[in-house]
């Protein structure tokens, strides 16, 4: 064995099964299915999510035999589910999921893989299925929402009434009159500073200086901290502006500002699916890999990786009878979130690799959806809204409309009743809210739900109109991950790994120190800093990529497109570069 710990039977078994799918020897593969190669290396897939669906998909691609373990649903997160008992008359029951999908154009893994997902009339797979929202919306109580196009080549505005068009000049006027012009040069100031800083000041500087700080939001005007401050970090990163890592804010969003501007996109800046998510793209998926030989156990939950003589011995899973079970395979992907993963790492384990170790100091809050159903579409805006003043951060979008016409949604779901859905995320469950003065973990799972509706209408009938009226709501459904609300001990089974100042440092790297064991999962270093199905699917990339190298295959390693870098900020970069090595600020940081 040598230092990598590939033994000469396990680089035979690989070379065997890399020939096997020489087609495929190029980028990510994109010749037919392979099907599973006898005396190829086995590797267990622990956690059918994004992260272990894309690493199942990349493996079976080059003929390893591939079996994934997912304790409760293919998809993870990413995937929809159907309200209980809520299909009549031969309908599919009401389509919920666990928060609404947003897959905007800086992501390229992603769509590489929904690309090689063959879709019905589709010629580049469930890709074809993502389209494009015109316009988002910061809805502010006590005043007009901000409504902002996104548009992109080919796009066609969404048309607006007179009222709307009135609408929409008095929130701009409003929003930039109330953002002091000193408060907004400032901010324009130091978004240049980041731009402009090295990897190194990024990564040792930005990285220990919470957004709020780097943007002095504490002694900026209320609308500067709602806007520039809260708005942005939780439309573009799901986290709290107080605790947010300044470079993880600021990478996505120069990512995004690139993207507006065309810059390095695989498409543009805001994207959903044209359908619910299983229907779109998860189901799809695993049909998919069937075909290439991938097997599946679902109810079976992971509880140990049992470490011995230097290796992961067995995989320890419960089965869904709730028997333990021993797994055993060449090699082991753990692909479940950082929260149950590291649970199953022993002492032993841990020793064997500081970084697992290190994994204890990563962070989650809660995140979660809700649905509410309606018996007649309610006047929203045509994409994502962000309520910024709502205790609770609620953000929000209406999905009959874009999933039109694919899907009817009265046609299709529930009892022919409910004509559209608006899926909500909260992300805030800690502040107390204005109905009941309680926090969303104190609340019923009933309260929750009256809460946000509430929430939700403070936001948006605060103006002269009624967008959401009582008496078109049908339903609602919160997700089911959330359990014990209301009580001392509230639990959330779906977790969001969330970034504060120090998070980049205690990231592990999909490879470990076990030479047949490797992470897949948001939570892994990557070049995306932030939990997302992009982080999740390259992280997969990654693990593949270095199972490979461990086994000596020549089968063509995955492609791992990193986030795009605008060329003419480079000079400024390597400038300051310079400048940070001496002790001086970067040229733009007036402090």
């Amino acid at each position: 064995m040598d230092g990598s710990g590939t033994t000469r039977r396990t680089f035979i078994a690989g070379a065997a099964a890399a020939g096997s799918a020489a087609a495929l020897a190029t980028g990510s593969g994109t010749a037919s299915a392979a099907a599973r190669v006898p005396g190829a290396p086995s590797v267990a897939v622990l956690g059918g999510g994004v992260a272990g669906l894309t690493a199942a998909h990349e493996l079976a691609e080059r003929g390893l035999r591939v079996t994934v373990y997912e304790r409760r649903a293919l998809g993870g997160k990413a995937r929809s589910m159907d309200v209980p008992d809520s299909g009549k008359g031969g309908r599919r029951p009401l389509p919920a999921e666990h928060g609404f999908r947003f897959i905007p154009g800086i992501y390229h893994n992603l769509p590489d893989t929904m690309r090689r997902i063959p879709f019905p009339g589709n010629p580049n797979g469930v890709w074809d299925n993502l389209v494009a929202p015109p316009e988002m919306s910061f809805a502010r109580t006590g005043g007009e929402d901000l409504r902002l196009p996104l548009p992109w080549p080919g796009h066609r505005p969404a048309e607006l009434t007179l009222d709307e068009l009135r609408r929409a000049v008095t929130a701009f006027l409003d929003t930039t009159a109330a953002v002091p012009p000193h408060e907004t040069a400032y901010f324009v100031s130091r978004i240049l500073t980041f731009l402009t800083s090295c990897d190194e000041r990024r990564d040792e500087v930005w990285e220990r200086t919470p957004w709020w700080e780097f943007i002095r939001a504490e002694q900026m005007s209320y609308d500067y901290q709602r806007i520039l401050a809260v708005g942005v970090t939780r439309n573009i990163v799901a986290t709290k502006a107080e605790e947010a890592s300044t470079r993880t804010v600021a990478t996505l969003l120069e990512a995004f500002v690139l993207n507006a501007f065309g810059r390095g996109a695989d498409g543009p800046l805001d994207r959903i699916l044209n359908a619910p998510t299983n229907e779109a793209w998860i189901d799809p998926w695993v049909a998919h890999l069937r075909t290439l030989g991938v097997e599946f156990r679902v109810g079976w939950t992971l509880r140990e990786l049992a470490y011995g003589a230097g290796r992961i011995t067995e995989a320890v899973l419960e089965d869904p009878a709730g028997a333990r079970r021993s797994v055993t395979a060449d090699h082991y992907v753990s692909a479940i979130p950082v929260e149950h993963a590291r649970r199953t790492w022993g002492a032993a384990l841990r020793a064997a690799d500081p970084q697992l170790a290190r994994c204890d100091a990563l962070e989650t809050d809660w995140m979660t959806g809700i649905q509410f159903y309606l018996t007649e579409r309610a006047p929203l805006l045509h994409g994502h809204l962000n309520c910024v003043d709502s205790p609770w951060s609620l953000t929000a979008i209406q999905q009959a409309e874009h999933w039109r016409p694919h899907r009817d949604f009265p046609r299709d779901y529930g009892d022919g009743t409910a004509v559209d859905c608006v899926s909500v995320d909260i992300s805030e469950w800690d502040r107390p809210g204005i109905l009941y003065g309680k926090t969303a973990k104190q609340c019923t799972r009933e309260q929750v739900a009256r809460e946000v509706w509430a929430q939700l209408k403070a936001a948006l009938n605060d103006t002269g109109r009624t967008v959401l009226k009582d008496g078109a709501l049908h339903s609602w459904f919160l997700d089911p991950g959330v359990d014990g609300l209301g009580t001392p001990h509230p639990t959330n089974d779906d977790e969001l790994l969330v970034h504060p100042v120090g998070t980049f440092h205690n990231r592990p790297s999909a490879a470990t120190k076990v030479p047949n064991l490797y992470l897949s999962g948001d939570y892994v270093a990557v070049d995306i800093d932030l939990a997302t199905m992009e982080g999740a699917n390259a992280s997969a990339r990654a693990a593949v990529n270095a199972l490979l190298d461990r086994i000596g295959s020549p089968a063509g390693r995955c492609t791992i497109t990193p986030l795009f870098r605008a060329p003419e900020l480079e000079g400024f970069k390597r400038r300051d570069r310079t400048r940070h090595r001496l002790g001086l600020r970067n040229v733009f940081d007036v402090g």
